[in-house]
């Protein structure tokens, strides 16, 4: 499968004699019963099987937290192996400090895939590139069949894919199965120094250690994905420690316990700002791509539900969704491989998701002929086929944002603001292209912008209260975004008032309906924009220059990032 040296190091190599029946989760060590062996992992087009005896028993890693000197010399050895770009990094060492000279601390902490009992990439990609296998338990992604929509990467809550802006698709740690397979030991912990890095099955206690601990200062909720890893840190630890990188997220002790809970850390200050330039991310396609596909979904069902449907309107919500999906494949790394979206219904939101707005789009669209054809049963029985399908489209798209990894968006605001700007945009499209003008599309109006801020207060509320990396995220959005941030809840307030105003007055010269439209759609572009900048995810800790964004895009903007030894991708997908 792969040559081995006649020198091999014994401390290279698996020796993991015994196992326990069960890991801390209550999930069975053991993957496959007893005498299956599995099957050939075809390591170089080998079809032979490894004589490790525990080969179908969850293996892990085990870090020694007090052991590691921050050399990187295990990201060195994963890199080589896996002919990675200076760019890009399967395993990577970040840390945390704390305490006061001369009792000052430094956690290091190395951290690649976790191989989870309960993998959230496999289930959240849509493209079914990933495996879980009972070889090993390892969690193997395939980066062919990949086209870097980069959602494993939202829902992993310790950043383990990787997605290469450069290549346009995800990679990650394969736990080198083609050295376990000939009964060695990842590279990376065979060439770790300070003898931090150990690997066997889960559970086993590494030769002098004494803790298998699922956490450590900086690490996420392991319970997300039933991670399997395990640390010892027997050196105090200060009460809170904060990151060296940009992110303003600092950990405090648990007064009850030695767990630490994320909390915020002003970095930036508390003044608010403008900031409207970093606004703009490389999420702007799926702005376009929400706003557009809600406005669709909001115009057909408000109009046919209220007796209005048109011609005219179910074009126009077909021409939506055209340029929504249009939008979202742009934002893939592989466009031309939009169709692996729908491999994944069964476990993916995001596949879910695509086969429900296609079905709306195909729906609409034969309604459109119907209705121009004059039959009107048939054109009645689609669209009521498309309003199903336009709900599911609602559903399946606020259930793809509903991530533990990101608790600033697992929040009922993200269902408020999907819906609310669906019943808002698509209430102005109808009521500027409907037939004859309809009192119902104008209180649809007035219910989406009422739920948009009920949503917002119910979640400032929460975010102030929390402690985790939603509070953060609210942190960014009211200072480092804090003037957009008022100047859209202005917006949003001032223009329930005016519709509100304008509906019960009834109103129906068009001026003052236009103003109110543009003011709609303004504060909807711009929340929608802060929606995805300020959310801030589950992440390990970075170094000051290793996987930090804020010194990501200082080398951009200077054009370091132009010297690949710098380790920035020059290019952002």
């Amino acid at each position: 499968m792969i040559p081995l040296r006649v020198d091999e190091p014994d401390y290279a190599k698996l020796a993991d004699a015994t196992a326990q029946t069960l890991n801390r989760y209550g999930n069975p060590i053991q993957l496959l019963p007893d005498g299956d062996k599995g099957v050939s992992l075809r390591i170089n087009g080998d079809a032979g099987i490894g004589d490790n005896p525990n080969r179908t028993r969850q293996h892990a890693f085990h870090f020694t937290a007090d052991n590691c000197i921050g050399c990187h010399a295990c990201e060195a050895a994963c890199s080589e192996k896996n002919d990675l770009p200076p760019h890009l990094s399967f395993r990577s060492v970040g840390y945390v400090e704390g305490g006061t000279y001369p009792d000052y601390t430094r956690i290091n902490i190395s951290m690649a895939c976790n191989h989870c009992d309960d993998p959230v990439c496999l289930k959240g990609c849509p493209t079914l590139a990933y495996t879980k296998h009972p070889e090993y338990g390892a969690v193997i992604q395939d980066p062919d069949i990949c086209f870097g929509c980069g959602y494993c990467t939202w829902v992993c809550p310790y950043n383990a894919p990787q997605l290469d802006p450069v290549a346009g698709q995800v990679e990650k740690c394969n736990m080198c199965v083609d050295r376990l397979e000939v009964g060695l030991k990842p590279a990376c912990v065979s060439a770790c120094v300070g003898n931090a890095l150990d690997f066997g099955v889960v559970e086993n206690v590494p030769e002098r250690r004494e803790q298998t601990d699922t956490s450590i200062p900086g690490f996420p909720d392991p319970t997300i994905t039933k991670a399997n890893i395990r640390f010892q840190q027997a050196n105090p630890t200060p009460h809170e420690v904060t990151r060296p990188d940009s992110s303003p997220v600092k950990y405090r002790r648990n007064g009850a316990g030695s767990g630490f809970r994320p909390v915020v850390d002003p970095k930036e200050g508390v003044q608010r700002q403008w900031n409207w330039a970093r606004l703009s991310s490389r999420e702007n396609p799926l702005v376009a791509f929400t706003l557009a596909v809600q406005a669709a979904v909001g115009a057909f069902a408000t109009t046919f539900v209220a007796g209005q449907g048109s011609a005219l309107v179910a074009l126009t919500a077909l021409v939506l969704v055209g340029l929504g999906m249009a939008a979202s494949t742009a934002h893939l790394g592989k466009t031309l491989r939009f169709y692996r979206g729908f491999n994944n219904l069964r476990h993916s939101n995001l596949s879910r998701e695509a086969l429900a707005t296609a079905a709306f789009g195909a729906a609409t669209g034969l309604y459109l002929i119907a209705d121009l054809a004059g039959w009107t049963r048939v054109a009645s029985a689609l669209g009521a086929a498309a309003v199903v399908a336009g709900v599911a489209t609602i559903f399946y798209m606020v259930r793809c944002y509903l991530i533990p990894a990101r608790p600033f968006w697992n929040h009922w605001q993200t269902t408020t603001s999907f819906v609310g700007a669906s019943l808002a945009l698509g209430g102005w499209i109808g009521l500027a292209l409907a037939p004859g003008w309809s009192p119902l599309l104008c209180w649809a109006i007035v219910a989406g912008l009422a739920l948009e801020i009920a949503g917002l207060i119910g979640q400032s509320r929460d975010m102030r209260a929390a402690e985790h990396e939603g509070a953060v995220s609210h942190h960014v959005q009211t200072t480092t975004f804090g003037q957009v941030y008022r100047l859209r809840n202005a917006l949003l307030l001032g223009n329930l008032i005016l519709v509100g105003a304008l509906t019960v007055a009834g109103v129906t010269q068009p001026a003052p309906w236009l103003v109110a439209a543009l003011l709609c759609l303004g504060s909807a572009t711009v929340g929608r924009a802060l929606f995805y900048v300020v959310v801030v995810p589950t992440t390990m800790p970075g170094a000051f220059f290793w996987k930090n964004k804020g010194f990501e895009e200082h080398a951009r903007d200077i054009g370091l990032a132009a010297n690949p030894a710098v380790g920035v991708a020059p290019t952002d997908h």
